[in-house]
């Protein structure tokens, strides 16, 4: 079972290493880091770099699609290379993902046209626009389509999928070694139980979080 984790300059690091982590340890499972270049690939922070293996003309039939978000999504909107792919191994992929703002990336490329969807909660408004519906929850399902909200959410949805795949007792396994049991110091993870004093902050730099380099 091939699983395509794509990168993309400017990516946000947990989108594709949450699910990476998670996603390799299920039986057979091979994870390929695919990019349009193979070689480095910068984080949007810059310090951190993961590495393309293949490129996307290598990777043409993966059992799964991993797309993260990131500022970068920004550059792959339109019908590029990245855009192309995605429709070309969603046409024999078991499951097509996404984490944060990689959603929009599947929307633009018309895989989420009348299908639930989420995102990171700031981009909300731009998933009905591509043609999805969009759905405030951390995980959605529509079909072989598996959307995740924001960076973290993607831990989530790869648990998931993992009990989808190989069934509920081995994605236990697999969280319980990972020792997932998340209890957040602060309660300010989603819009609805921020302080509003912190959720306003958040809201005020919208697009440089979004835009960020």
């Amino acid at each position: 079972m091939q699983i395509a984790v794509l990168l993309f300059d400017r990516l946000t690091a947990l989108d594709a290493v949450g699910p990476y982590d998670v996603l390799s340890h299920l039986p057979g499972a091979y994870v390929v880091f695919v990019g349009e270049r193979a070689g480095p690939v910068r984080t949007e922070v810059g310090s951190l770099a993961l590495t393309a293996d293949h490129t996307l003309s290598e990777v043409g039939r993966p059992d799964v699609v991993v797309v993260p978000g990131g500022p970068g999504q920004r550059d792959h909107m339109g019908d590029g290379p990245v855009s192309r792919w995605l429709r070309a191994v969603d046409r024999t992929s078991t499951w097509t993902t996404s984490v944060c703002t990689g959603s929009l990336l599947l929307a633009a490329a018309g895989l989420l046209t009348g299908r639930r969807a989420t995102t990171h909660w700031l981009a909300h408004d731009q998933l009905a626009p591509l043609g999805a519906v969009p759905v405030a929850e951390r995980v959605v399902t529509d079909g072989k389509y598996m959307t995740a909200a924001g960076v973290s959410a993607g831990i989530d949805m790869a648990f998931t999928l993992a009990g989808r795949i190989a069934g509920a007792a081995v994605a236990q396994a697999i969280q319980l070694a990972h020792e997932y049991a998340p209890r957040p110091p602060y309660r300010a993870g989603s819009p609805q139980d921020a302080p509003p004093e912190v959720l306003a902050a958040v809201q005020a730099r919208k697009q440089f979080i979004l835009t960020r380099r």
